[in-house]
């Protein structure tokens, strides 16, 4: 083990290596361990997406006795997720770090935390649409063309809540008090981060949102096929006849009820003769029209999934409009499993459950600067490294193997010069990355 002693002032001292002291020191001197924040700046300058939503944001105090703009704030404060600092006392040290205050262009002490705090505060609803609005835009405008076809895909997920907070509710399905946000993917794009309470049905207001969202994108890609899939929590018959009438794709999950079940009772007993004769698990594809009491609409394509194996009977099914073979359709509905890893990014390394304020429009604005730093780092992922081994990372492996670099920084009248080691195990990468944000200009 290693003794760990102090001595001189602001130094430690460690065990020995071959009769030599080894010390640490930390010094009055412009080093930084964040030297990647560069990346995010630079990806953010090419993509206009802070100062986008800046641009929205009302300065409400008084203009003559301020020293942090809009603009400078909401970098500093997604900039430092981006980087893995989710807390806002973090700010206490980051506020003096030369690399974040160069990344926003004010080489002097940023934001204190009390500061970030008010801001944060102060956002009002109509700030927080136009938040998200800019979310849509940046999806939109990262296609150089209108594409033929688009999947948005849909899901809520809980948020732990902090204590006694506006809309605090008990959730009995995660067993504990949280909110039920929901976010929308396209791909890898984050398109909507919406704050809601937990004590409401799952599919609440996704109906009004899918229509704000379709009407939107259409009146830039009239020509473009929307499909929507999400899992059976999302699956309600207000929301499906809209989609009809708008002609807009679906393909849902759908609880499998005694109707149903009946309905296919042929072909889950296939299944299970054909894993007698085999021993091997069986899935069995299908086609059904059926309608629930409660439709409107009448028949609608149900397609059954009969599984047998050691384990019993396992009916699941779905509901789509799409036209393809049974079996072809079923897979194509459970690719919707990787928008799970897309909001495990946006929770575990882009910490969007910090939601720890007690007004809601503040903590509906903390989901999205967790959500803006998540298209930081998608934009990193998508733009920067396309053409390398870390193009299919996580945020946070991108985050720890490319962006989390130690830098000694030189300011002169002409220049800032970042010295970064050159044994650094990802140098190659970075440069490449650097290399490619800069042609994007």
């Amino acid at each position: 083990m290693y003794a760990v002693t102090k001595c001189n002032e602001g130094t430690i001292s460690l065990l020995g290596s071959k009769r030599k002291k080894i010390e640490v020191e930390f010094v009055d001197k412009d080093i930084t361990s964040d030297a990647g924040i560069l990346l995010a700046r630079e990806v953010d300058k090419v993509i206009g997406l802070t100062k986008a939503a800046s641009q929205g944001l009302n300065d409400k105090r008084d203009q003559t006795r301020i020293e942090h703009s809009i603009e400078e704030m909401l970098q500093q404060r997604i900039y430092a997720l981006v980087m893995g600092y989710e807390d806002l006392n973090d700010h206490n040290s980051l506020r003096n770090d030369l690399a974040v205050q160069i990344s926003v262009d004010k080489p002097s002490s940023l934001a204190s935390p009390s500061t970030l705090c008010r801001f944060e505060n102060n956002i009002t609803h109509e700030e927080n649409i136009h938040m998200s609005k800019i979310m849509v835009d940046n999806f939109i405008q990262s296609y150089k063309k209108a594409p033929k076809e688009i999947i948005i895909d849909a899901d809520p997920t809980d948020d732990a809540a902090h204590g006694n907070q506006d809309n605090n509710y008990y959730h009995g399905y995660y067993k504990h008090y949280c909110f039920l946000p929901l976010h929308i993917y396209c791909g890898k794009h984050l398109l909507v981060s919406y704050l809601r309470p937990s004590n409401i049905d799952g599919a609440k207001h996704v109906g009004a949102i899918m229509t704000l969202l379709v009407k939107y994108i259409r009146r830039f890609w009239p020509n473009t096929k929307i499909i929507f899939r999400a899992d059976g929590g999302l699956c309600r018959d207000h929301i499906l006849r809209w989609f009809e009438r708008n002609n807009v794709s679906y393909i849902v999950g759908y609880t499998c009820n005694s109707r149903i079940i009946k309905a296919t009772k042929d072909l889950m007993a296939r299944a299970a003769v054909d894993y007698e004769k085999t021993g091997e698990k069986q899935k069995l594809f299908d086609q059904i029209y059926y309608s629930a009491h409660t439709w409107k609409s009448g028949d609608r394509k149900v397609i059954v999934k009969a599984e047998y194996s050691e384990l019993g009977k396992n009916l699941r099914c779905i509901i789509t409009t799409l036209e393809d073979l049974p079996k072809e359709l079923y897979e194509y509905y459970c690719l919707r499993g990787d928008m799970e890893n897309r909001i495990k990014e946006l929770k575990l390394d882009c910490y969007s459950g910090r939601t720890s304020c007690h007004g809601w429009e503040a903590n509906q604005f903390r989901l999205l600067l967790s959500s803006y730093a998540y298209i930081l780092l998608d934009s990193i992922r998508r733009l920067a490294l396309k053409n390398t081994n870390l193009k299919n990372s996580t945020c946070a492996t991108i985050r720890t193997s490319l962006l989390k670099v130690g830098a000694l920084i030189t300011v002169t009248s002409r220049r800032i010069h970042f010295a970064i080691s050159k044994y650094f195990a990802k140098k190659e990468i970075f440069a490449t990355a650097a290399k490619n944000l800069i042609l994007l200009h």
